[in-house]
């Protein structure tokens, strides 16, 4: 019952204040803070009345000074009131709202309006017996000034946000930000002061992607001060963002096999030198002539008796000189081209035979000597176009009559470059031979037995040199392919025929 009869009284004496009918602008009230037992002094630049209205003068008592233009305020009990003062003529030039606290709560709101005053949108005041921080800043970086302030003001009531103004424009980055990161179906907007993230992507890890480049956009001096202080939400918690986007995985079509294209040569080159020189000098007696019998006696002696004349014909009289040289060359080019997927074995083989005879007469026989060229290989494609080779190549040639089969094999495994060519192997046979006075020069005998023609004497001088070297090697050259018709043009001009 008092409290109502002291509230009615308190209005009643407001009413009856002179001027007070009149409308006031509610920015001219000066709000002043005063502790109890602490007098406050208040300056006016004009002559004040010494008479002032007080809306509640049982807990507050104020003093006029009009010499000095001062206003001694001295706080009887905690509460609010209004004081009006009038100058000399009795109008109104000054309104207080005068707050009295019994507790030093009003220093601690002037320190903090010193350091913290400038920020815009930031509101510091006392609500009953707390000290409070709140409104909508503007700068989200100021947060980092004031969770540092109020690091030794623990009991302070941090109500700060950010401003709606603020939160959007962030929205609007980070939305632009996803987007330019391939995700044009991602929005970002802000409900009730959280981050959401909505839209439809093709993987999780697009989705995840999106949330990190949104967590960049909130400040780092929120992040670092919230995870010192523990006073805010940390960026990529759900209490700042949500993540709302969802995944529509997309099967995406295998990918083709690559294709391997392998060309692999088979060279053979063959050479031989055969020199001769030899000196021959058989005078031959030719044609029926005399002849001369040297023979012993009966009573040991020698005696000699003759029959006819002798005469005869001599032949090659003169000596013969004979020189001659030859030189053959032969060069062999087989080539055999397969493509494969990768990682997939080919083969590629060719073969002929040829039929020959052995013996004479009743003795003859049919043979065949055959001859080829086969590839096995399987590839497998590496980082950096090299292709791993797993390489087998066999390669049998005919020689000589009758014929003779040679045949080479190799059987390896390499690394080679794509469209690179490599040589994977060889043998290479080297033969010489020397004859001296072995074989007659001229390809005959010495003398003919059955026309009787006896040499006078026989003298018979020659060389002979023979050089016989072959040797074979292999090529091959790997080519990566997307298709098995790359590389068809270039097969297609070996076997087009040119018109004239």
């Amino acid at each position: 019952m008092r409290i109502i009869i002291a509230t009615v009284s308190t209005l009643l004496i407001f009413l009856s204040l002179p001027g007070l009918a009149q409308d006031l602008d509610p920015s001219e009230t000066k709000v002043v803070d005063v502790i109890l037992g602490q007098d406050h002094i208040e300056y006016v630049d004009f002559a004040p009345h010494t008479k002032l209205q007080i809306a509640r003068p049982e807990i507050l008592d104020v003093i006029m000074v009009p010499a000095k233009r001062e206003i001694l305020m001295r706080p009887k009990g905690p509460g609010e009131t209004t004081v009006f003062v009038r100058n000399s003529v009795g109008d109104i030039r000054a309104r207080y709202n005068v707050k009295i606290s019994s507790h030093n709560k009003s220093a601690i709101v002037k320190v903090l309006k010193e350091y913290l005053g400038d920020i815009e949108g930031l509101e510091i005041g006392i609500k009953g017996d707390d000290v409070y921080l709140g409104g909508k800043i503007i700068v989200p970086t100021d947060i980092g000034r004031i969770m540092t302030v109020l690091e030794k003001y623990k009991d302070v009531v941090f109500l700060v946000e950010l401003s709606p103004q603020t939160q959007q424009i962030i929205a609007k980055r980070m939305q632009d930000e996803i987007q330019k990161n391939g995700m044009k179906n991602v929005t970002v907007r802000v409900v009730n002061g959280t981050y959401w993230l909505e839209g439809i992507v093709d993987s999780k890890a697009k989705k995840d992607r999106a949330e990190l480049i949104a967590a960049a956009y909130i400040p780092p001096t929120i992040r670092s001060l919230a995870e010192r202080t523990q006073s805010v939400a940390r960026a990529g918690e759900t209490q700042i963002l949500q993540n709302f986007i969802n995944v529509n995985e997309e099967t995406k079509p295998q990918p083709l096999p690559k294709l391997v294209k392998i060309t692999v040569q088979f060279v053979e080159l063959t050479k031989d030198y055969n020199k001769v020189f030899g000196f021959k000098w058989i005078p031959l007696m030719a044609g029926d002539g005399g002849s001369i019998n040297i023979g012993k006696t009966a009573t040991g002696g020698v005696s000699t008796s003759s029959q006819g004349t002798l005469a005869a014909t001599i032949s090659n009289l003169f000596p013969r000189l004979a020189s001659a040289r030859s030189a053959g060359y032969a060069r062999v080019v087989q080539s055999g081209t397969v493509i494969t997927k990768d990682n997939q074995a080919a083969n590629i083989t060719k073969n002929s035979s040829k039929p020959f005879a052995i013996g004479t007469g009743e003795f003859t026989k049919a043979g065949e000597a055959k001859a080829g060229f086969a590839v096995d290989v399987t590839p497998k494609i590496l980082q950096e176009e090299k292709i791993d080779l797993d390489l087998g190549i066999n390669v049998s040639t005919n020689i000589g009559e009758p014929p003779e089969t040679l045949s080479n094999t190799i059987k390896t495994k390499l690394v080679v470059k794509s469209k690179d060519s490599a040589v994977v192997g060889g043998v290479v046979i080297n033969k010489t031979s020397n004859a001296f006075d072995r074989d007659p020069p001229f390809g005959s005998p010495q003398f003919n037995e059955e026309q009787q023609n006896i040499p006078l004497f026989s003298f018979l001088k020659s060389k002979s040199f023979v050089s016989n070297r072959s040797q074979f090697v292999f090529f091959v050259t790997p080519e990566i392919i997307e298709s098995a018709s790359d590389g068809s043009e270039e097969i297609k001009k070996k076997f087009r025929q040119r018109r004239e």
